[in-house]
């Protein structure tokens, strides 16, 4: 008995010796959002139900570190009324950079930097119903491949294999439905004191047969409180009269720690319509710790490029994070 229980204390210690080697760590972490939210336009019905809404989410991170000092992270996130759920999987290999996967809802590639004015809370074109055009944002699931040089340099590569609106988890459906895939890169200048200068370009899978050339550039530069910025987009598609062209500009003050506003505009022009859609929004946010309450009005002029459509968006809200 003796010599059984010192071998199995010898495994036992073995066994914990082996397994020391990864160190790993779970963290679960949650969101909720209470808002009001109110339409006009061709939007307002002389019903609009409860403008009283819940948003909620909740992450769980688990991270752990190799033998070579690499570490992988995979993130599950719930959220939404139908319990909707998202995956991420990353592995970080340091000075080399990451590359991530996602499952759905990711930004990937160009879809990063797809709109980067300043803002106190939600971009312009957020609520705006009709599907407002001009951004060059692509695809939500597939690999991210991130790099951080010298110097404040930034790179993103996208590629999204054969992407579809309701992918499976285990790719059984890949096949189905799937557009055509996608690919992209993102690159982001933060060497000049207060300045992120940006570009990218690739294309984007629009059907199973079809793609559209997608590029943006532009700047934001911060003096002190105020930030301003302005980006032009331009999506060239296959088909005839489907070319789009988007400027857009902001501003934001910050009035203190706590409190910002912002101003922004954008106008997107169709190729072959004399019809431009505008859009524009106020912004004001103010956070307390975990708290922060925010609110937006934005509206759209000739929304998708369709003239008299007029829409109006506004929200009030309260975020919890803990």
């Amino acid at each position: 008995m003796t010599n059984l229980k010192k071998i199995g204390l010898t495994a036992l210690a073995g066994s914990l010796v082996a397994t020391s080697a990864f160190a790993g760590a779970m963290s679960v972490s949650g969101t909720a959002k209470m808002s009001y939210t109110g339409k006009a336009g061709n939007e307002d019905t002389a019903e609009q139900g409860n403008r009283f809404g819940l948003q909620k989410s909740m992450s769980f991170i688990g991270s752990g570190e190799l033998d070579n000092g690499n570490t992988i992270t995979i993130t599950h996130v719930m959220s939404g009324a139908a319990i909707r759920s998202s995956s991420i999987l990353t592995y970080d290999m340091g000075d080399m950079g990451s590359l991530t996967y996602h499952d759905t809802s990711a930004a990937l590639g160009i879809h990063k930097i797809d709109d980067m004015m300043p803002t106190a809370d939600e971009e312009i074109w957020n609520g705006i119903g009709g599907s407002p055009v001009g951004r060059v944002s692509g695809p939500g699931t597939g690999f991210n491949y991130t790099y951080s040089a010298m110097d404040g340099v930034r790179v993103d590569v996208g590629y999204s294999p054969k992407s579809m609106a309701n992918g499976a988890d285990d790719g059984a459906t890949a096949g189905i439905g799937a557009f055509k895939s996608s690919q992209s890169i993102a690159i982001q200048y933060t060497g000049i004191e207060g300045a992120n200068i940006f570009a990218g370009t690739g294309d984007k899978g629009i059907s199973a047969s079809a793609e559209s050339d997608v590029d943006t550039y532009g700047f934001t530069y911060a003096m002190g409180p105020i930030t301003i910025g302005a980006q032009q987009s331009e999506t060239d598609a296959t088909a005839a009269n489907s070319d789009l062209e988007k400027t857009a500009y902001g501003i934001a003050f910050a009035v203190n720690d706590n409190l910002s506003i912002s101003y922004g505009a954008s106008e997107t022009e169709l190729d072959g319509s004399s019809t431009d859609q505008e859009l524009s929004g106020f912004s004001i946010g103010y956070s307390m710790g975990g708290i922060t309450l925010k609110a937006h009005a934005n509206e759209g002029e000739n929304v998708a490029n369709t003239a008299a459509t007029e829409h109006e968006h506004t929200e009030i809200a309260v975020s919890f994070a803990f």
